[in-house]
Formats: structure tokens, sequence, C-alpha cells
């Protein structure tokens, strides 16, 4: 049942656009006892039928740029190839480790960026 719950809680997440992934592996890893690597493939292979319907939703409301998506196709692909090499290598420890550093990075950027926005919102109404 607990993986039922999980799995609801991390593809509502997804589909609000705000790294379900994330929540996944956070509730694997501490709910569930499971190893950082497995929560972490888990989390890509959850990742494909999610992407497969964001793709398709997207390319229905035509919003995207296919020119774009092409590029950044190739470089994800061998990204991805890449990470993985390079996480096999690495102890469950330390990955959760870095792991949680990513977070923080990826979490204190978005606080920036959206309180830049904020600012530039408030200073235009000021003018």
């Amino acid at each position: 049942m607990k993986f039922i719950l999980i799995g609801l809680l991390s593809g509502v997440v997804t589909g609000l656009g705000m790294g379900g992934g994330s929540i996944l592996i956070l509730l694997l890893t501490t709910f569930m006892s499971v190893p950082q690597h497995t929560a972490q493939a888990t989390n890509l292979i959850f990742f494909i039928p999610t992407a497969i319907t964001a793709i398709i939703v997207h390319f229905k409301n035509k919003n995207v740029d296919k020119s774009i998506g092409q590029k950044l196709l190739y470089s994800a692909i061998l990204g991805s190839a890449i990470g993985a090499y390079l996480t096999s290598h690495i102890n469950g420890s330390n990955l959760k480790k870095y792991f949680g550093m990513f977070l923080l990075v990826v979490g204190t950027l978005e606080i920036i960026t959206t309180l830049k926005k904020l600012y530039k919102k408030e200073w235009r109404k000021k003018r």
C-alpha cells in the first residue's frame, strides 16, 4: 500500500511540473529504506510514461519547438549515459549526499529566480 501511495503522490507532483522524481527518491529512501541507487533507477523508469504523456500533451498544445527538441535530445541521451556510468561508480552514501547537494543548489536557484521575477514585477509597478 505504501508503494501505491508513494507512486500516486509522485505522479501528482510530477503532473504539476514540480519535480516528482525528487519526491519519489526522497520517499523511497526515507520511508521504504530503498537504497539510493535503486531509488534513482526506479525514478528513471517511473519517468518514462510520465515524460511520454507530457510530450503528447505539449505537442497537442503546440508548445514544442521541434528543432530545439532534436538538438537537446542527442545531448540528453549522451548526458544520461555519462551520468549512469558515473553514478554506478559512486557508493550509495556519497550518492545520497551528492543528490541532496544537487537539490539544495537547484532549490536555491529556483528561489533566487522567483525573487528576481517578483522584484522586477514590483519595480515595474512603481515606475
